[in-house]
């Protein structure tokens, strides 16, 4: 009888039953849009978070928000499509701000 090894498989993580994704901030929260985001190689991403704490360390703090199972954020990518989808990664987006404000005080 032959053993064969086993190979390591790259997995992803699991996707969380629900995440947080900003949007824009009309008053009227029916037309608010998921906010997308052109990365350097020019692909677009959608940045989603696992919890609310998460959106605000990691993309923008008071951002507007809506939460979507994964059947909304298929239903979404049929309507716009993005090539990417992150969970819980910051877009650098803090740093920005912190520019701006940095710049507002001189």
């Amino acid at each position: 009888m032959t053993t064969l090894a086993a190979t390591p498989v790259a997995t992803r993580p699991p996707m969380p039953p629900l995440v947080y994704v900003p949007t824009t901030d009309e008053e009227d929260r029916a037309a608010r849009r998921l906010v997308m985001h052109t990365v350097e190689d020019g692909r677009t991403a959608l940045y989603t978070y696992s919890a609310i704490d998460r959106l605000d360390r990691y993309y923008l703090e008071g951002s507007p928000w809506v939460v979507l199972d994964v059947a909304s954020l298929q239903r979404a990518y049929e309507a716009a499509p993005y090539d990417l989808l992150f969970v819980d990664v910051s877009p650098g987006l803090q740093e920005i701000d912190e520019e701006a404000r940095d710049a507002d005080r001189a």
